[in-house]
């Protein structure tokens, strides 16, 4: 695996290597060798599955809070998406700021988004699937959002925000103006 530092610490691209031949390919996604290698050792405990149908669906700005916070392992099974963690961590040099990576079926490329992240996407593909690995359990009363298009993230989804497909929860979230960050 290819693992690359962003600007972001502790947000890892990562690559796995694929092997072809005229079948198609085999591609090793998780290894937990060396992944603990790379510095992620909390153990994953859930994996999540969303397919969006249309380009331009936004899913996010979302994340757990402690106790529950999660770090999750993000890749695309099927389209295209642009994926966003942005920094929260209070006292963080680069708190506010994002990264920003395509992940596609066909580049094979995860992005590891650590606690104290926002996380969210925007398909630019149909039919995209998203698969990624939690460090905890969905925990309802610790989850929380940040509207996709808060003008202080100066974040480019490439797509009009307001034909951006959303949930009513995303589409009321509050701007990050406003937001408390629950780590410290």
């Amino acid at each position: 695996m290819n693992i690359e530092k962003t600007s972001l610490d502790g947000v890892l691209i990562i690559t796995p290597r694929r092997f072809g031949d005229d079948r198609g390919f085999f591609s090793e996604v998780w290894n937990k060798n060396t992944l603990v290698d790379a510095g992620i050792t909390d153990e994953f405990v859930q994996d999540n599955q969303s397919l969006s149908a249309e380009v331009g669906t936004v899913r996010g700005l979302h994340f757990q809070s402690p106790p529950h916070a999660q770090d999750k392992l993000v890749r695309c099974g099927q389209g295209a998406l642009l994926d966003v963690a942005v920094d929260i961590r209070k006292g963080s040099a680069t708190y506010g700021n994002s990264v920003a990576v395509e992940l596609s079926a066909e580049n094979g490329k995860q992005l590891f988004v650590p606690k104290g992240f926002l996380h969210g996407f925007v398909t630019l593909l149909p039919n995209t699937e998203i698969l990624y690995k939690c460090t905890d359990f969905y925990a309802p009363d610790c989850d929380g959002s940040v509207h996709f298009n808060s003008a202080s993230l100066s974040i480019d989804w490439g797509v009009d925000p307001r034909k951006a497909i959303v949930s009513e929860k995303d589409a009321n979230a509050i701007d990050f103006a406003e937001f408390q960050t629950p780590f410290e």
